[in-house]
């Protein structure tokens, strides 16, 4: 028998919640109206409900503008240092940096665009747009091209299908151009981001995993004027893919291990 859910089910509610949230996608505080705008839940119901967030800390207000609140913050916070990845890969993550002098980024792929568990910043690097737990279009960054070249041919799919907009005018929007970019990326076993995402910055990404399970990627970062996208600078990174690897597996349960292939 199907169960028709009412909206003052606790599922319903929670979707709701999420949907509030989600609103948030972004820097810089909102007003109710903004949220019902984004939204589309009524004014009363979106206004009770994040007095109610407020109240358990999910979110914060001053005055009439709402922001995110300490607690997810606190939550996201433990649920990136206590990820098996994010642990295994951290120690390299930091050596890479001393070593390079420059940015370093850790990331996955989700859906069409890459998350970032991970940035170890220097000076150079407080500047970049990237941060832990935020987002980026997966085909204008090296973590992001690198991941998509060893991706199923559907989620490649899936981006070319979404666009390639331009984030300046290096990046690649030809579908042609950038599936013949992911095939070279394969090859050479690395991408390289040259001011494709951001004007003056180049970057080189290698993957972590093995051939047919790739699970994340290790970036570095820097102006471009010294950023040398050859071997000089993958070869470390390369070694830092290989220790994050080794630290991953040799702490992967047997379940785990298949839990993580199908999920990849």
């Amino acid at each position: 028998m199907t169960t028709t859910l009412s909206p003052a089910t606790p599922t319903a509610g929670l979707d709701r919640a999420a949907l509030l949230l989600d609103a948030f996608d972004g820097p810089g505080r909102l007003t109710l109206a903004q949220i019902v705008r984004r939204t589309g839940l009524p004014r009363s119901s979106a206004h009770r409900m994040l007095e109610r967030l407020v109240q358990l800390r999910w979110l914060r207000r001053e005055g009439r503008d709402y922001e995110l609140g300490m607690r997810l913050f606190e939550l996201g916070s433990l649920a990136v240092h206590q990820d098996r990845l994010h642990r295994a890969a951290l120690p390299f993550l930091h050596e890479l940096h001393r070593l390079t002098g420059h940015a370093v980024h850790f990331a996955i792929l989700e859906g069409i665009d890459v998350v970032y568990l991970e940035k170890i910043a220097g000076r150079f690097g407080v500047g970049l747009p990237s941060r832990v737990g935020g987002r980026q279009p997966a085909h204008c960054t090296s973590v992001g091209k690198v991941l998509l070249a060893h991706s199923s041919e559907d989620v490649v799919d899936r981006v070319v299908d979404a666009g390639l907009p331009r984030s300046t005018r290096f990046s690649i929007d030809s579908p042609a151009a950038f599936r013949a970019e992911l095939q070279k990326t394969r090859e050479r076993g690395a991408a390289y981001d040259r001011e494709e995402d951001l004007v003056g910055v180049s970057c080189v990404a290698v993957p972590v995993g093995t051939e047919g399970n790739v699970v994340a990627a290790i970036s570095v970062c820097g102006p471009s004027s010294q950023i040398k996208l050859d071997h000089r600078l993958t070869a470390p990174i390369r070694m830092a893919a290989k220790g994050t690897w080794r630290n991953y597996m040799a702490t992967a349960t047997p379940s785990a291990g298949r839990a993580d292939r199908h999920s990849a």
